[in-house]
């Protein structure tokens, strides 16, 4: 970590209010969480941006709006813009191998087919570090949706609590 520089924490999801709660948009949602009120978003780099301060540390807050499949696009930019170090870069996107309400973290690996994790590896390269927040699979709700459709389907009223309480469980530093 490179402390005189920024952060750059990128949530992932779709822009538009047709993707709002859905599975795939985890990362949006806990970005919103962190950001607070709406105010202060700038539109800058293919992304929605804004500056806050966590524990001490300069954040830049991140909801690329090249959707989930061109994220890196985004990403690298705004590393390149702002001078980002990649082990500043923080991404939070949803992970349907972890169980809804789980958070995991890590450093690097593959994208485990998630392709905004795809897009910004090949853009800047997998060593960033990743909170995956867990949406469940459909198999583990006896649910014949596909994968895809899963992610881009909307949580309902229950889930929707345990997602933000995980959210609210988020440490990035």
């Amino acid at each position: 970590m490179q402390e005189n520089k920024p952060f750059l924490v990128v949530g992932l999801g779709n822009p538009g209010e047709q993707y709002t709660n859905m599975r795939h948009n985890a990362g949006f949602m806990a970005i919103d969480k962190l950001a607070g009120d709406d105010a202060g978003w700038k539109n800058e780099k293919n992304a929605l941006t804004k500056r806050i301060d966590i524990d001490g540390r300069r954040v830049i807050l991140v909801k690329p709006q090249t959707f989930m499949n061109n994220s890196g696009v985004a990403v690298a930019a705004l590393m390149a813009f702002y001078k980002i170090p990649l082990e500043n870069v923080i991404v939070i996107h949803d992970d349907m191998d972890i169980a809804l309400g789980k958070i995991k973290e890590k450093v690097g690996g593959s994208s485990a087919g998630h392709n905004g994790i795809r897009s910004i590896d090949a853009a800047v390269g997998p060593e960033y570090r990743r909170v995956r927040i867990g949406v469940g699979h459909p198999r583990d709700f006896n649910n014949p949706m596909s994968p895809s459709d899963w992610v881009l389907a909307k949580f309902d009223a229950e889930q929707l609590k345990i997602i933000y309480n995980v959210i609210d469980s988020i440490k990035l530093f």
